[in-house]
């Protein structure tokens, strides 16, 4: 069975994160994903290292592997004429072209969203950017961590005021992930509007939208309650008991969604009036009287070990789990058992690890065909593949350093 986007190639000329996730996502979809470098150094993070694939900085760095698998690396200088000419070429081809440049910055090369769907009027032109294509701040530059920090989400990430420690960033660049995820939905959404219309379109994705569209709850909090969101530690503003707890051993997070979780979970620590307790029968109740729960929980959870508790709360089908780090996460029997980790091949015959997807269809199966590209990889092979060109241009090219 073929996988569901093999009949899309996309055109990624992203870099970083948030685009080449989304790119990512295609190609692990099935689309055809050509990711455009600039010569000589390639993506940005080529070189956010170590840790290096091979163990030394000759190899691909961690950060470039984790978000470039099945794509095919071509290298493409746009700031020549030739090599604009390529690119025009290729986006004639093209189903999508996914972009983070600077607003404005591929619009002076003559490749702008509107130059493109005047030559391919089918082209999806995704755009990610900071601050989106428009506005007073559309022409500023922005990277993760300080979309987090303005885009709210630090406020509202770290230990409770009043504890040690102020806001944190997540440990991960999850404003640039969140991007690329509503960039890859809105790529398929687009798409199925050309299927019915026969028009491309241009996507305009900036990551302090999406940043501030991701956070759910804790915006409609506010919208309605009036009330501003603040740090509180691994606690939930909404259901309560949920957060971490110290036990004898160690630690674990403790997931009490209602009213019946949370009368199992009162018997399971031997205090099963808690669950007829005018102060805590209900979660709003709970939620009233939280400081004075979490410390009569606090002081049971300390009598056993997180794996005694863990049983407990699993034989009452009470949602809870233990603070695993990623060793714990990435090997062993269940990690195995859902393929979490798989192996790639890359041309210098190196085994690449890669974290599989987690979408499984039943019969379009996700593809682990490309390892992450070295730079340049596959230029000629494209340039031979989409647009029939010749060995002489394709020599010409390289001696004019346009790819």
């Amino acid at each position: 069975m073929s996988a569901p986007l093999t009949n899309l190639r996309v055109l990624d000329m992203s870099r970083i994160l948030a685009g080449p996730w989304a790119g990512q996502l295609l190609g692990d979809f099935g689309a055809d994903v050509v990711k455009i470098e600039r010569p000589g150094c390639g993506d940005d993070t080529r070189q956010w290292g170590p840790p290096w694939l091979g163990g030394d900085s000759a190899g691909e760095s961690a950060y470039f592997l984790s978000a470039n698998r099945n794509k095919r690396s071509v290298t493409v200088d746009i700031a020549k004429p030739e090599g604009q000419q390529v690119i025009r070429d290729l986006v004639a081809q093209a189903d999508v072209l996914l972009e983070n440049f600077k607003v404005g910055t591929l619009s002076r090369y003559g490749l702008g969203a509107e130059d493109m769907l005047a030559l391919n009027p089918q082209l999806i032109y995704c755009s990610i950017s900071a601050f989106g294509q428009s506005g007073s701040k559309s022409g500023e530059p922005g990277y993760d961590a300080m979309i987090q920090a303005s885009g709210g989400l630090m406020s509202i990430t770290g230990p409770a005021a009043g504890e040690s420690g102020g806001p944190q960033k997540v440990g991960v660049a999850v404003a640039d992930i969140m991007a690329g995820m509503y960039a890859t939905t809105a790529v398929l959404a687009a798409l199925n509007a050309r299927a019915q219309s026969g028009a491309g379109q241009h996507i305009d994705v900036p990551l302090y939208d999406s940043q501030v569209a991701w956070l759910a709850n804790q915006s409609m909090n506010f919208l309605v309650g009036g009330v501003v969101p603040e740090r509180m530690g691994t606690a939930h503003p909404n259901l309560v008991p949920y957060q971490a707890f110290a036990s004898r051993d160690g630690s674990l997070m403790l997931a009490v969604g209602n009213d019946r979780q949370f009368a199992a979970c009162a018997e399971c620590v031997g205090l099963p009036e808690l669950a007829a307790d005018d102060r805590f029968q209900h979660n709003s109740n709970r939620i009233a009287n939280r400081v004075e729960l979490v410390e009569l929980l606090a002081r049971c959870f300390k009598t056993k070990t997180t794996e005694e508790w863990l049983a407990s709360f699993a034989e009452k089908g009470i949602p809870a789990g233990p603070i695993n780090d990623l060793q714990q996460v990435l090997t062993g029997e269940h990690a195995e058992e859902r393929q979490l980790v798989r192996h790639l091949s890359n041309t210098r015959g190196q085994s690449v690890p890669v974290v599989s997807n987690p979408v499984d269809f039943s019969s379009t199966p996700v593809k682990y065909q490309y390892a992450p590209p070295l730079l340049g990889e596959h230029t000629d092979e494209v340039l031979r593949e989409w647009l029939g060109y010749s060995e002489k241009l394709i020599a010409e090219l390289h001696r004019s350093a346009a790819v």
